[in-house]
Formats: structure tokens, sequence, C-alpha cells
């Protein structure tokens, strides 16, 4: 099943994707897309991002890839929902997207095993991770100012059931800028996957329902300008669309 959160008449309220594809509330209610304004479809609590967890994209930036998991976190600000607005400072020079599968954690655990990695997990939706490279300052522990901005980590549609994606490791993904493809990968392509994410960030934490983890970027990020509408697409799991604006003086 799909699940969404909108604000609808002046209230948050959950719904499912109904047979024809519009939002079905609780009560029964349907509404099609642009008649609500989305949510991201979970509240994050602790978020946990990748660094170079795709072989291509490290070829990209000139790396080897990473002997563990580059991972560093995200502040809660930082997203918004389908359809969302997301900011571009006037200061920056190059802005790219990440289109990257994330993880929502639905079972608290530690020292979880990667034979059980999968129980822990509630379902997947689809990022949308901005950098702003004119802030980076280390490639394999991006600072707050590259991976914290306000609007910067759309999320959504859809939070998609576990048992709803049979194989979360072989999902296409892609990336279009104003109806262009300009991005395009595969989930088994990444260099450790989901069952190794969850059991090295429970080896050293506890991971609890609402934990979120984004599982990194194929190659192909390009510089984005205002105006440009960004559609971030994994198979299965959701179409994201999202518009650049100018941030607001």
């Amino acid at each position: 099943m799909k699940h969404a959160r909108i604000l609808h008449n002046g209230a948050v309220c959950h719904a499912t994707q109904a047979a024809d594809g519009r939002l079905q509330l609780s009560d029964g209610t349907l509404l099609e897309e642009h008649e609500a304004v989305w949510l991201p479809p979970v509240e994050p609590r602790t978020t946990f991002t990748l660094a170079i967890n795709y072989a291509d994209h490290a070829k990209e930036l000139a790396f080897r890839p990473p002997p563990e998991p580059l991972g560093f976190l995200k502040a809660a600000n930082t997203f918004v929902g389908h359809r969302g607005i997301t900011f571009r400072p006037d200061d920056v020079a190059f802005m790219h997207y990440e289109c990257e599968l994330a993880v929502v954690i639905g079972k608290t655990g530690r020292n979880i095993p990667r034979e059980q990695a999968y129980d822990h997990v509630a379902g997947y939706t689809v990022a949308n991770d901005y950098a702003l490279r004119d802030y980076l300052e280390n490639w394999y522990r991006p600072n707050l100012r590259v991976k914290s901005r306000d609007t910067c980590t759309p999320l959504g549609p859809w939070l998609v059931d576990r048992d709803d994606i049979p194989d979360p490791m072989n999902l296409d993904l892609r990336t279009t800028v104003n109806g262009v493809q300009t991005q395009s990968g595969n989930t088994r392509d990444m260099v450790f996957d989901i069952a190794a994410l969850i059991e090295y960030f429970s080896g050293f934490m506890t991971l609890s329902p609402g934990d979120v983890i984004l599982t990194g970027t194929p190659d192909g990020v390009v510089n984005v300008q205002v105006g440009d509408e960004v559609v971030t697409e994994i198979a299965g799991v959701g179409r994201l669309v999202n518009t650049i604006a100018a941030l607001p003086r």
C-alpha cells in the first residue's frame, strides 16, 4: 500500500492511493493530486545520509569507493513534500539534485544482523537530496551548509510498504530537469546495500521507528537554476516533483 500525509482543509491528514491513483482519505474522500498540499510521507526522526554510495558516482567524482559507509546526519528543517518549492541562494554557483531511495525504519533495533535487517524496515520513499557544492569542505562528510539547508530535501510522494517492493536492490532511478533526463541508475549499484547500512548504523546506535536512511545517488548530477522543475523517480516507489525558486529576501 502507498501512504501519504497531506494538508486538507487546514488539517494534516493521512491518505492512501486509491485504485484510480487518486488520494483517498480515511473518511473515503477522494482527491486529485493537485487538490492537496503534500507533506513528507513521514516525519523523519533521525535521518542518516550517505556520501559516495554508488560506484559510478564515486568514479564521477574521481574517488575510490569507501571501505565503510560514509554517513552523516541531516536536520529536520530541510524536508519538504511532493510538489514543494526548494530555494536556491543567490550566492550559490553550483546546486544539484540527488535522486535517492529513502529507507524508513519501522521497528526498534540495535546490533541488527544483515539477515534480519529488512524486519526493521517499514517501507520506502523517494528523496531528492540537494547539495550546494559552493560550501563543500569535505566530500566524505558534507557540512550543514551543504546538506541541511531549509527546503533542500524533498521527500515523497508516498511511503510504500516494505512488502510491496520485493527487491529494493534492483530499482531503476532517474531524474529529469524540465522534462530532459539527466540522471539514471539502479539501486543494485550501491556500494553498501540496504542490509549492510542497517547493520552498520545499528552497530553503534539504536534505530527507531521514523528514522530514515538516504542511500546515496548515482552519477549524472547537474547544476539547476531558478525556475527548473526537477523530477526524481524510482520505479515502483514514486515520482517526486520539485521546483527551484529564488530565495526570498
